[in-house]
């Protein structure tokens, strides 16, 4: 094994180690109880990966800064600087929480939007916990018959705990018959920080495979050379 071998299975190594994970709040208000939702979501997950090792990245997209660039995205095709830069990390990040307020039984409008500007293959096996808020827990089922499909749709892989909180579920620890917010959001945290990681192995599997090939790439040109030498 060559020089540059080793540099690049720690390379690999180093990159399999740390994790983006990035949430996208569809939040209106300020203060949003959607972006304190993502922001406890984030910090389940990320401490989830910690404990297995990984080196955590993360970053919060806030898509009411961006709601008039969608906008415009929507009408002329190209995105701001900002929006840009928003889509390169959701499309790049090993993990996606994404939280949206509950408006009329289903998601936001402007989380529907900032999806649509997302190439439908980018998301593609992509881990993806969802989670809503909302006023009344009568909205719950929206995580499943709207935010479910929406990223089955775009073949995402939604980890199976999603998350609702409805206003009386701030400061709740649950009782006997039900599982409190708090509680939910550790497991979510732990069931996207299990699939992340997962995947990240497979990928890394496929990527030793590649530096098998490369071992016997240098075994083969310590062979031809020893032919020549043979030959003279």
């Amino acid at each position: 094994m060559n020089q540059t071998t080793r540099m690049n299975q720690a390379t690999r190594m180093n990159r399999m180690n740390r994790m983006r994970l990035v949430a996208v709040s569809a939040g209106l208000s300020t203060p949003s109880s959607t972006r304190l939702l993502a922001d406890r979501l984030v910090q389940s997950a990320r401490y989830e990966l910690a404990a297995q090792g990984h080196e955590v990245e993360t970053h919060v997209v806030e898509l009411r800064d961006l709601a008039v660039a969608v906008a415009n995205n929507l009408v002329t095709g190209f995105p701001a600087p900002p929006l840009a830069a928003a889509i390169d990390a959701v499309t790049g990040a090993h993990g996606l929480i994404v939280v949206t307020p509950v408006f009329t039984a289903s998601y936001s409008g402007l989380l529907k939007s900032f999806f649509d500007l997302i190439d439908p293959q980018a998301l593609a096996g992509k881990p993806v916990l969802v989670a809503a808020t909302g006023g009344t827990a009568r909205h719950s089922l929206a995580l499943d018959h709207a935010l479910r499909p929406l990223f089955a749709y775009l073949r995402a892989a939604v980890v199976p705990t999603g998350v609702y909180a409805a206003s009386e579920d701030w400061g709740s620890g649950g009782d006997s018959y039900a599982e409190g917010l708090p509680g939910r959001v550790q497991r979510a945290g732990g069931e996207l920080a299990a699939l992340m990681s997962r995947r990240e192995g497979k990928e890394g599997t496929e990527e030793h495979a590649d530096d098998v090939d490369d071992v016997d790439d240098d075994v083969a040109v310590l062979e031809r050379q020893l032919s020549d030498l043979r030959f003279d």
